[in-house]
């Protein structure tokens, strides 16, 4: 449990608060604290930060609903700065990111994890509400529903083929275009990747109760 006491507020009387994502570990974004923001968030189980722009305190996802569930909160050995881990709602950054950093000074990227997926997901849900002259995702759903599930059958079957022909780049190229067409096909129908995470997990910790209700449904 944190001690307040232990804490080292600047001369503003503020501490930076790292927000990191709970299960990727992804670092989510950079805001600062007041005492009054961290008690809140203590209390409510939702980060609370203070705007040293306004001078107030904020809700994050108050207005854009990208709240972050708070699952720990752990503070330095110097007690001058916060790391706190959630589960994030929505993208951290105004962005539209799943992050706020999402440059670097190096160059692109390109050690991915499953957390591509959400950005992923996101860029998509984005051009549903947004759409972009010339994106092809939107001439997806322009088409509507037939068209998702036709381009998700051709896709299936380019999977099946790179497999007979066993070629793993083939494979990878395949199995990235059937992913990112069931994430349009998630998308169009308000499905978010976290029910599938849910369901996932729930077969992987309850194996037998799984089992029984597949065996159940095969009646």
């Amino acid at each position: 449990m944190i001690d307040i006491e232990e804490l080292k507020f600047d001369e503003k009387g503020l501490i930076p608060a790292i927000v990191q994502d709970y299960n990727t570990k992804q670092v989510l974004m950079l805001a600062y604290m007041n005492e009054e923001s961290l008690k809140l968030s203590l209390e409510k189980g939702e980060t609370y930060f203070f705007s040293r722009s306004r001078k107030e305190i904020w809700h994050k996802g108050e207005t854009s609903g990208n709240t972050q569930k708070i699952k720990n909160i752990f503070y330095d050995c110097d007690g001058d700065a916060l790391l706190i881990e959630v589960e994030p709602k929505g993208p951290a950054c105004h962005t539209g990111n799943v992050s706020c950093f999402y440059r670097s000074f190096l160059g692109e990227v390109e050690n991915y994890d499953m957390e591509i997926l959400k950005m992923l997901y996101e860029r998509v849900k984005d051009r549903k509400t947004n759409p972009a002259e010339g994106s092809y995702t939107n001439y997806l759903f322009e088409k509507g529903i037939d068209k998702i599930l036709k381009k998700i059958g051709e896709e299936t079957t380019e999977v099946v083929i790179a497999s007979k022909n066993d070629s793993k780049e083939e494979i990878v190229y395949e199995v990235s275009d059937l992913l990112y067409h069931l994430i349009v096909l998630l998308v169009d129908k308000g499905i978010k990747l976290e029910d599938v995470y849910g369901e996932l997990g729930r077969r992987y910790y309850k194996p037998k109760e799984f089992k029984e209700e597949h065996e159940e449904r095969k009646k």
